[in-house]
C-alpha cells in the first residue's frame, strides 16, 4: 500500500518545502525593507512578497485535499505529475509576482488550470467508486464492455 502512495507523499513534502521557502522569502523581504511583524504593509516590492505568500498558502489547503482525493480515487501517477505541475506554477506565480504584479497572471492561470484539472480527476474518481462500492456498478468495465 505504501509504494502506492510514495508519488503523492513525495508532491506534498516538495509542496511544503515549497510553502517553507515561501516564508523565508517573507522573513528575509521585512529585514530588506525594515517591515516588523505585525506590520503587513510597507513598499511595494515587499507588499508583493507578503501578498504571493499569503495567495500561496490560501491555496494550499484545497491543492493538497484534491491532490489527495485524485491520487487515492482515480490515479496516484496522473494527481502526482499535476502535483508537480502545479507546484511550479505556483513557484512561477511567487516569483512573478515578486518582480511586478503583472507577472503573476500567466503563472496564476496555469496553476488554476492544473488546480481544475485535479478537481476533475478527484470528482471522476470518487463518482467510480460510489458506483463500484454502494451501487454495485463498475461504469468503467460497462463503457468498456459498451465499446468493444
Amino acid at each position: 500500500m505504501m509504494e502506492e502512495l510514495v508519488g503523492l507523499g513525495a508532491v506534498t513534502l516538495l509542496g511544503v518545502l515549497e510553502q517553507a521557502y515561501f516564508s523565508l522569502q517573507v522573513i528575509y523581504a521585512r529585514r530588506k525593507y525594515s517591515v516588523s511583524p505585525p506590520t503587513t504593509s510597507g513598499p511595494p516590492e515587499f507588499e508583493r512578497i507578503f501578498r504571493a505568500q499569503a495567495n500561496c498558502s490560501e491555496y494550499f489547503p484545497i491543492f493538497i485535499t484534491v491532490l489527495w482525493t485524485s491520487g487515492v480515487f482515480f490515479s496516484q501517477g496522473l494527481s502526482s505529475v499535476c502535483g508537480l505541475l502545479y507546484l511550479y506554477g505556483r513557484f512561477n506565480y511567487f516569483r512573478g509576482y515578486s518582480e511586478s504584479a503583472q507577472g503573476r497572471l500567466a503563472p496564476l492561470y496555469f496553476s488554476a488550470q492544473i488546480l481544475w484539472v485535479l478537481i476533475g480527476f478527484s470528482s471522476l474518481g470518487v463518482f467510480l467508486t460510489f458506483c463500484q462500492v454502494y451501487l454495485n456498478v463498475d461504469l468503467l468495465q460497462e463503457l468498456c464492455s459498451a465499446l468493444f
